[in-house]
């Protein structure tokens, strides 16, 4: 796979990143208020890496992170980076952007039926994750992701490890990755998703079924990345 910096972004160059998956469902909880439900997924495409340095460079002209090199995960992205990304490859695609903005962006509007890149939903996230199985993880830890236990303290190269059946990298582990979702409004406003791990958790942070949240603006940090998904059109 060409991971080198795309300048500008060549639409079939950022489309081989792109796996067709099937579509199905999958049951989510949530364990601070037992709660469980099922969601009905479409089928759809998701990138079978995290979005590296080098791609957001291509895109944005920026490298955010701790840690340097181009086939790494991008890090230190806030919500609000990650979806004004997928929104300028959407443009420099020639795709319809996902996502609308209000003033100063704030009120961020997001387009189910636009055909341009997106974040997965957390529901499409999880399901893609496990690949058609109901395991928490898809693999022995050390073989599929990089932790606490075996990362030396940094993020590594994309696709190192073993995918998942489904020839998806890194879905657990090196770095956690934004969905597109509200965690729950009552309670926390307007703070969203992310899912997988990171190289600085324990085994136990690393399940497809951990749910985290935090502001879409103000939070970065050097473990959290995102992919990114599209619509399957005909």
């Amino acid at each position: 796979m060409n991971l080198k910096p795309l300048s500008p972004p060549d639409p079939a160059a950022v489309a081989d990143w792109m796996a067709a998956l099937p579509g199905g469902a999958i049951e989510l909880r949530d364990d601070r208020i037992k709660h469980r439900w099922t969601v009905l997924i479409e089928s759809f495409l998701l990138s079978r890496y995290p979005v590296t340095q080098a791609l957001y460079f291509s895109v944005t002209g920026e490298v955010p992170g701790t840690f340097s090199g181009g086939r790494k995960p991008v890090e230190t992205v806030s919500w609000l980076d990650a979806v004004r990304f997928c929104n300028r490859l959407s443009e420099q695609t020639g795709l319809r952007p996902c996502y609308s903005f209000g003033s100063e962006g704030a009120d961020v509007r997001f387009d189910g039926a636009a055909d341009g890149y997106r974040l997965p939903t957390e529901a499409e996230w999880e399901y893609a994750c496990k690949a058609g199985t109901k395991d928490s993880r898809y693999g022995d830890l050390d073989r599929i992701a990089w932790y606490k236990g075996n990362s030396g303290g940094t993020t590594h190269d994309v696709g190192l490890k073993e995918p998942n059946a489904w020839g998806l990298y890194d879905m657990l582990g090196n770095v956690w990755e934004w969905c597109t979702d509200v965690y729950d409004e009552t309670v926390y406003g307007s703070y969203r998703i992310f899912r997988g791990g990171g190289w600085c958790d324990e085994e136990r942070g690393c399940l497809a079924t951990n749910r985290r949240r935090s502001h879409p603006s103000s939070f970065k940090i050097d473990d959290l990345g995102f992919r990114i998904a599209r619509n399957r059109i005909g």
